[in-house]
C-alpha cells in the first residue's frame, strides 16, 4: 500500500514513517515548508524583523530529509507558505484582535495538513496520509463510520487538536503511533537507527518565537490601542495597552495592585476593554460553541451524556450537549468550569471516541 507520511523532523512522525516501512509498505515522505526560512518575512502574512518559532526550522526540514534517506524512502519538501499565512496565520492574528484565543494547530492540522497533503496524496497515488500524532481511527461495524479515538497514552494523547476531521479525511488517515507511549516510540527510534531518537520535543507555536506573540500581531495590523481594565463591578481599576496582550484566566502581567489575587475575565474587542476578577469570578457551567465538526456526520440527540475538554491540558469534565443547530451545541457541566475561553476549542467525547468539537463563544 502506497501511504505518503507527513515527517516534521521530529521523532513521532519519524517513528511513524518508520513502522509503515518496516510493515512492507511504500512509503513517501512529505514535509511541509510553511514560512520563508531565510527569517525575513515576505509573504501576505506580514512582515517579520524576528525569525518565527524553534520548529518546523530549516533544520527539522534537515531532518526530516536524513531520517527519509536512513529509511531508504522518498522525500518532497512542499511549499505551503501562502496556504499557511492564509489559513493559520491570518486566523490567529484575527481571533487575537478580536478578544479571542486561537488555537492555530487545530486549523494546521485539519484545515492545512490532511486537506491538502489528501489532495497532494492522491496525485502520487497514495491512498493515505500517516502523521506521528497520538490519536487512532477506526471504523465502526455497526455503523460504517469512521471514528476518532485518543490515543493510547494519556500524557500524550492529541485527540484534541483534530476535532474537525471529516469523515473523507479520517477514510485516508492513519496514526501509526498512536497506540504507542512516548517511551516506545523513543525505543523504537533507536532501534530503527533513526538520527531524531534523541531529539526534543517541541511545544511552543512554531511560527511564533516564546514570549513574542504580541509584537507578532502588532507586525501583521493588530492595534496596540488601549483601553481601560474594569472590575467585575464596572469601576476602572487600570490601563492596559492593548487586549492582545491578555486571554481569559491570566493572571500575570496585569499591572495591577490588588489585596487579593485578580484574573482576567472578560475581553471586549469593540470597547478594548479588559475586565478582572477574583477567580471565583471565572466559574462557568455552561457554554456554547460554534462551528462544530460532529466527527460521525451528525449531531447526537439533545441529552446526550459526554466528557468534555475546554483546553487541551484541562481535566475532562462530565457534561450534558444540546445540539442548537446542525454545527452549534449548548454544552451544560455538571460542576462549574474554571476559565472557559472563547476562541479555544470544546472537545467532548463518549469514552476514547471523539463525538465532535467546536470553537468556544
Amino acid at each position: 500500500m502506497r501511504i505518503v507520511v507527513a515527517m516534521s523532523g521530529g521523532v513521532d512522525s519519524s517513528v511513524a514513517a518508520g513502522l509503515l516501512v518496516r510493515a512492507g509498505h511504500d512509503v513517501i515522505g512529505m514535509s511541509m515548508q510553511l514560512y520563508d526560512q531565510s527569517g525575513a518575512q515576505t509573504s501576505d502574512a506580514g512582515p517579520a524583523s524576528r525569525a518565527f518559532g524553534t520548529c518546523c526550522t530549516i533544520d527539522d526540514l534537515h531532518d526530516a530529509r536524513r531520517v527519509a534517506a536512513k529509511l531508504g524512502i522518498p522525500h518532497y519538501i512542499v511549499n505551503f507558505e501562502r496556504e499557511f499565512a492564509d489559513t493559520v496565520i491570518s486566523n490567529f492574528v484575527t481571533e487575537y484582535s478580536s478578544g479571542r484565543t486561537p488555537i492555530p494547530c487545530v486549523h494546521c492540522n485539519g484545515d492545512l495538513k490532511f486537506a491538502t497533503l489528501a489532495s497532494r496524496a492522491e496525485g502520487l497515488g497514495a491512498d493515505f496520509v500517516a502523521t506521528g500524532h497520538y490519536a487512532r481511527v477506526d471504523l465502526d461495524p455497526e455503523s460504517g463510520r469512521y471514528r476518532l479515538k485518543r490515543g493510547t497514552d494519556p500524557a500524550k494523547d492529541q485527540s484534541y487538536f483534530l476535532f474537525t476531521l471529516t469523515q473523507d479525511q479520517l477514510s485516508h488517515a492513519m496514526f501509526p503511533v498512536g497506540a504507542l507511549d512516548k517511551t516506545a516510540v523513543r525505543d523504537c527510534a533507536r532501534e530503527l537507527g533513526l538520527p531524531v531518537a534523541e531529539k526534543p520535543d517541541s511545544h511552543e507555536i512554531c511560527f511564533v518565537a516564546s514570549g513574542e506573540h504580541t509584537s507578532f500581531l502588532e507586525e501583521r495590523g493588530t492595534s496596540a490601542q488601549g483601553g481601560a481594565i474594569r472590575d467585575v463591578t464596572g469601576k476602572t481599576v487600570g490601563t492596559h495597552a492593548g487586549i492582545h496582550h491578555f486571554t481569559v484566566g491570566q493572571r500575570k502581567g496585569l499591572g495591577l495592585s490588588s489585596p487579593i489575587p485578580l484574573y482576567v475575565v472578560a475581553l471586549d474587542a469593540a470597547e478594548q476593554t479588559v475586565t478582572v476578577g477574583p477567580k471565583e469570578s471565572l466559574e462557568r457551567i455552561e457554554l456554547t460553541a460554534s462551528r462544530v465538526n460532529w466527527v460521525e456526520g451528525t449531531p447526537p440527540a439533545p441529552g446526550t451524556r459526554v466528557t468534555a475538554r475546554i483546553r487541551h491540558r484541562h481535566q475532562e469534565a462530565a457534561a450534558t450537549i444540546t445540539p442548537l443547530t446542525d454545527d452549534r451545541v449548548r454544552v451544560a457541566f455538571d460542576a462549574a468550569q474554571h476559565a472557559v475561553a472563547p476562541g479555544q476549542a470544546v472537545v467532548m467525547y463518549d469514552g476514547d471516541v471523539v463525538v465532535g468539537g467546536g470553537w468556544i463563544d
